[in-house]
């Protein structure tokens, strides 16, 4: 019989890991389900005690910009009498989403409210520093999905809880190990998430700030030396006279019989613009490319996707295959003797932007990709060439920082995964 122990463990631990009922760990649940302030009377109010529910217990920490409702000290007195939560205490939401898992982060006080319970453990038989960890490694995450019942909005309650099996360390130092270890890989996730948040806020911050608002001749921030106001012209004229915008050939000319296994030339799609990725999946042949090849797609150009997910725009980066764009994409080729490449994604990309380009409406399920020969006729403001240099240097180094942000969390984020998967049984 193979011994239960995992892949990977700290040094000086050998004693197999033991098998017990979930609520063989638990000693108490704080479970508040169906309760809100008006069953009790009463209301939320704008400040006090925040109220934890499904919506701000996130996986790991807790938002308390979302979902943020508040009781003051008569509400929180009813609603928690002889229920405080503790710092460390272990909360689980039960339904939409059903899953998370987060700890109280401090002694102040809080209200545990809709769809959100917390756990008292029995001190001798499991820490909640593991508590948490193991309710989030990949055997628990698929037992308990498996013991979840409901539609679309999956949920697990306290009968379901009873069926759930647990395998772990008897020894509560190991216990505690775990849990301070993937603690502290938390902290520094939670860390870089953060960092990369703030560039994100930043970087919003400057495409409002760096745009003349409505009515408006010149931005509100602006770099030293320029003074002049920004022109008026036609959205076509920052475009190749030529070729300025074109949108790819329909279906029709790209039927399946001109796809090939292997190939020097390729088709790009919808998704290159929306993930800034340049892999593909298809190829054809070259007596197809050779026919559509007004539509090429060359480094430097810029495509943007016109279905589905509409309006992200991304820059043809050098490198890539000699290839032509599909009918979900719309191509720009910009005249760089007026027009700064970096400033023109930036541009396109600001927010004020993308609700012309796509008839946004806050509220709208709807999203329409406006016609682009609507687009070339817009007038819109534009500085001089060499503000535009200034504003796309300031942009691509914001966008470096971000992209390197994201690339540390991915790679932290995967090797948490890693290590809940061999750490744990």
């Amino acid at each position: 019989m193979s011994k239960r122990v995992p892949k990977i463990r700290f040094k000086g631990f050998t004693d197999e890991w033991e098998q017990r009922k979930f609520f063989n760990n638990i000693k108490n649940i704080i479970d508040f389900r169906g309760r809100t302030p008006k069953k009790m009377g009463m209301d939320w109010s704008t400040s006090g005690y925040l109220a934890l529910s499904a919506l701000n217990v996130k996986n790991g920490y807790i938002d308390p910009s979302a979902d943020a409702h508040y009781g003051n000290q008569k509400l929180y007195d009813k609603w928690m009498a002889g229920k405080e939560l503790r710092k460390g205490q272990v909360l689980f939401t039960t339904e939409a989403p059903m899953g998370n898992v987060a700890q109280v982060p401090d002694n102040n006080r809080y209200i545990l409210s809709q769809r959100t319970i917390a756990f008292d453990v029995m001190s001798d038989k499991i820490t909640d520093n593991f508590l948490a960890v193991m309710l989030r490694s990949p055997r628990s995450v698929n037992e308990l999905s498996s013991l979840a019942s409901g539609g679309t909005a999956k949920g697990v309650s306290q009968r379901s809880l009873s069926q759930f099996k647990t395998t772990l360390p008897k020894d509560l130092e190991e216990q505690q190990k775990i849990g301070q270890f993937f603690r502290q890989l938390d902290k520094t996730i939670a860390l870089h998430q953060r960092k990369l948040d703030l560039l994100k806020e930043l970087k919003k911050g400057f495409l409002q700030k760096m745009f003349p608002k409505a009515g408006e001749a010149v931005p509100e921030i602006r770099f030293s030396g320029f003074a002049d106001d920004w022109e008026q012209r036609k959205f076509e004229g920052l475009l190749d006279k030529n070729e300025g915008i074109r949108r790819g050939p329909f279906g029709s000319a790209l039927k399946k019989e001109f796809f090939v296994p292997e190939s020097d030339y390729v088709v790009y799609e919808q998704q290159n613009a929306i993930y800034d990725n340049y892999e593909t999946r298809y190829n054809i042949t070259k007596e197809k490319f050779d026919e559509l090849n007004k539509f090429e797609l060359k480094p430097n150009d810029f495509i943007m996707s016109g279905a589905g997910t509409i309006g992200r725009i991304s820059s043809v980066p050098n490198g890539i295959k000699r290839g032509v764009f599909n009918q979900a994409l719309i191509r720009f080729k910009i005249d760089n003797s007026i027009t700064d490449s970096e400033y023109f994604i930036q541009f396109v990309r600001a927010d004020f932007m993308q609700q012309k380009l796509t008839r946004a409406n806050p509220g709208s399920a709807i999203t329409n990709l406006v016609p682009m020969s609507e687009v070339k006729q817009w007038i819109i403001l534009v500085p001089k060439i060499k503000e535009q240099q200034k504003m796309g240097e300031l942009f691509k180094q914001i966008d470096n920082k971000i992209a390197l942000y994201q690339r540390k969390l991915d790679l932290l984020k995967e090797l948490k995964r890693g290590f809940l998967q061999q750490m744990f049984i």
